[in-house]
């Protein structure tokens, strides 16, 4: 009898549990809980959402709702279980967390083909198939371990990420595409400001509101490389006019004229469809992002598809370590899934776990992996996460940003991402998994 270990249970590690042994294969699930628990966690059960019941929107024409709706078409165990503990929360799926994670145990426990070992894992086997679905804070000595497997700098314990644009809600008859000097490519926008707009910036920037980090997110130590755009501005009004919004090199094509200063994006994946605000990783709450951040010109009209965060997250460099199966490149029996293989968000987890669990059961028995098509929301996120062009990676969560676009532009924004979500759900009809 075939057998393969997954370490970890949690959402990811669950589904992957779940996806295998739904396909005959023996499942050892190594849970560390309760020998030993992280500080986010409170219970001994499986798949425990610790900050928050809203698995977020329900419909199927926004992202959120798009991802469930084809984990559902995969056989997703959470979201069945979702489904059955879910509570009143307007246009979102919630749920009653401890309800949540007590069925997803039991049902779990009660599989047949599922045999848990509740033990701190330090090692990958070498002579199995293994899933790695150890999370956000996974133990220290494990991270050891993958950091050797995945060549030693690969691996990062702490994401300090930017907000991500669509290009399309860009105003380029204000930004404009150039690189220092005319040197390189011209994978940067660049958003002009004079010296008006860059004071009233700087002013909302340094009196808007942060988020409260847990004592478990705080960073031992803020480098200079990440420091929240909001802090380091509060060091005086030129600190970040001297640093990511530094003008020299750049002139503005309306005036013919260096501005007083600029904010940069970088493009951030090979379409070419979503780009990055260089420099502006920061801890302020998300409204807060888009209000401030609005204020820079060009974009005033942004669609952000992720917004900043700074917290403590165990993840690999994909983009270079994974391929599209969700396997090491260098290791095709080791498969990655959840926050670890670089996805953000509790059922962008759980998508993953159920990917790598299908492939992993492929590379088992013999069969072809499961490389859903990059205009599915599944299919779009791994793909991004695997993308060998994605450089300076952070993780990333379901936004209709990652999707390929339509033949036909649609302005309509609620329009448009309907006509994504029928895209994709055509796709699933009469498919078996």
């Amino acid at each position: 009898m075939n057998k393969v270990k997954v370490l970890g249970a949690g959402l990811a590690g669950c589904e992957a549990a779940w996806q295998l042994a739904n396909r005959g294969i023996k499942v050892t699930l190594v849970e560390m809980k309760p020998i030993k628990r992280t500080p986010a966690h409170k219970s001994d059960d499986f798949a425990e959402l610790v900050c928050s019941n809203s698995l977020k929107a329900a419909r199927i024409d926004s992202a959120a709702g798009l991802l469930k709706e084809e984990m559902r078409r995969l056989g997703s165990v959470c979201l069945s279980v979702a489904d059955d503990c879910s509570v009143a929360a307007g246009g979102a799926l919630a749920v009653d967390r401890e309800i949540f994670a007590k069925l997803i145990t039991e049902k779990i426990k009660a599989h047949p083909n599922i045999e848990v070992m509740n033990e701190v894992a330090t090692s990958i086997p070498n002579d199995t198939v293994c899933v790695v679905a150890t999370g956000p804070l996974t133990d220290s000595c494990l991270a050891e371990e993958i950091s050797k497997l995945c060549d030693g700098g690969n691996l990062s314990f702490y994401d300090a990420a930017a907000p991500i644009v669509t290009k399309e809600s860009i105003n380029m008859d204000i930004a404009f595409s150039a690189s220092r000097y005319g040197k390189g490519t011209d994978d940067y926008i660049n958003c002009p400001m004079n010296k008006e707009e860059y004071t009233a910036f700087h002013n909302a920037l340094i009196s808007a509101e942060s988020a409260p980090l847990k004592e478990f997110d705080k960073p031992l130590t803020v480098y200079e490389g990440c420091m929240p755009i909001e802090v380091l501005a509060k060091r005086g009004e030129d600190s970040i006019r001297f640093g990511p919004l530094k003008p020299v090199g750049l002139t503005d094509p309306r005036t013919g004229h260096r501005p007083w200063a600029v904010v940069q994006l970088r493009r951030e994946n090979s379409a070419g469809s979503l780009y990055n605000i260089v420099g502006f990783q920061t801890n302020l709450k998300f409204p807060e992002q888009k209000r401030v951040f609005s204020m820079i010109p060009g974009l005033e009209n942004a669609e952000f598809m992720r917004y900043g965060v700074m917290h403590r997250n165990t993840f690999i460099n994909s983009p270079q370590l994974l391929g599209t199966d969700l396997s090491l490149k260098s290791n095709g029996q080791v498969f990655f899934a959840g926050q670890l293989s670089g996805v953000e968000g509790y059922m962008e987890s759980a998508a993953s776990g159920i990917v790598a669990g299908i492939n992993a059961a492929a590379r088992i028995l013999g069969e072809e992996p499961l490389i859903l098509p990059q205009f599915t929301m599944i299919g779009a996120l791994l793909s991004y996460i695997c993308d060998p062009s994605v450089k300076n990676f952070q993780p990333m969560g379901a936004n209709f940003g990652v999707l390929p676009p339509l033949e036909k532009k649609i302005k309509d924004k609620k329009e448009r991402y309907a006509v994504f979500s029928q895209r994709s759900l055509n796709w699933f009809i009469s498919k078996e998994f």
